[in-house]
């Protein structure tokens, strides 16, 4: 079966498509045809070596998929060939069949085709833990969304939305916050040609922000924090930016803020049924079409350099997507 693998760790133009034996389901696992793979911006970072997580040479990216089982192993529950499921393995999706557990599996809605559903699981389960459990995001309450047309920017303004936030939507263009305000959004914010405290400080009134979406970094964190009011809390999903911000600790004690980290790939590994329970959140809100997994482009696996430069060069509104 032909799959994109990285050999060394590099550039997306050094990943090399090739042949590779097809995968038995072991226990507790199952084959899943892939249908369509999602990647993320972090997946840019895993080819390079500067992710968190280092997978054994040779490995393929895209951590997220949809498709069909085709077989399952011993002591499989819940899912026979035939099914339609999404998966997340972390890794290794690039490629047209997988093993996975299980575990990593979710029943996919019958209303959803398999390129939007392959992009549901990081992103919106990410921005769903992110603003219910770590940012405790309240109906009424301002939210302000930095990358906002990204992949997880796109999903924190409409699971904002559905929390009952007003949300705020920061880019760098203005076609992209049409798109933004098109998706829910009910303020925006241009930071390549506004001040981005000044904007945020004017649209948050006396009272200040109360929560903001951050999977940008670098020079965009310390205005935006800046622009909390008191007790609000600013949640790290990520460095889009490239650059690791460092934050005057000042600014934390004098607004007696809280800044916590969003990591929902570990966590579900902790809470396996919380993530369960966010997932049915997900699907249910999929199929009342209240979330709009929107794909901006889907690309062949012999093009997944080019679909990773697209992430790279910051052109992508919603998800980037292989078709196997």
């Amino acid at each position: 079966m032909k799959a994109i693998l990285c050999t060394h760790f590099g550039t997306p133009d050094e990943l090399e498509l090739a042949d590779i034996p097809e995968p038995k389901a072991g226990p507790g696992e199952a084959v899943v045809r892939i249908k369509a793979a999602a990647l993320n911006f972090f997946d840019l970072l895993i080819i390079a070596g500067k992710y968190q997580h280092k997978p054994p040479f040779p490995f393929s990216p895209a951590a997220e998929f949809a498709g069909v089982v085709e077989s399952i192993g011993a002591g499989v529950t819940g899912f026979a060939p035939g099914d339609r499921v999404i998966g997340w393995t972390g890794w290794g999706a690039a490629r047209e069949r997988i093993a996975a557990g299980a575990a990593q599996l979710a029943k996919l809605p019958d209303n959803l085709d398999f390129e939007r559903a392959a992009g549901l699981i990081v992103t919106y389960a990410t921005t769903l833990y992110g603003l219910r459990e770590r940012g405790q995001l309240k109906p009424g309450e301002t939210l302000v969304v930095l990358g906002a047309t990204g992949g997880v920017g796109l999903a924190a303004i409409e699971i904002g939305k559905i929390m009952g936030a007003r949300v705020i939507a920061c880019a760098s263009s203005d076609e992209k916050l049409a798109f933004a305000k098109a998706h829910g959004a009910d303020e925006t914010v241009n930071y390549a040609s506004d001040d981005l405290r000044e904007a945020l400080k004017r649209l948050g009134g006396a009272r200040g922000i109360d929560l903001v979406y951050d999977p940008v970094g670098g020079q965009y964190t310390e205005p935006a924090l800046r622009s909390l009011g008191w007790e609000g809390r600013y949640l790290v999903v990520g460095f889009a930016a490239g650059d690791i911000p460092k934050i005057p600790l000042n600014l934390v004690l004098l607004k007696s803020c809280d800044i916590r980290g969003v990591l929902w790939g570990a966590w579900t590994l902790r809470d396996p049924k919380g993530q369960a329970a966010l997932m049915k959140d997900i699907a249910a809100w999929c199929a009342e079409g209240k979330l709009s997994a929107h794909v901006h482009a889907v690309y062949p696996l012999a093009e997944t350099a080019s679909a990773l430069k697209a992430i790279a060069d910051r052109k992508a509104m919603g998800k980037i997507v292989l078709r196997p």
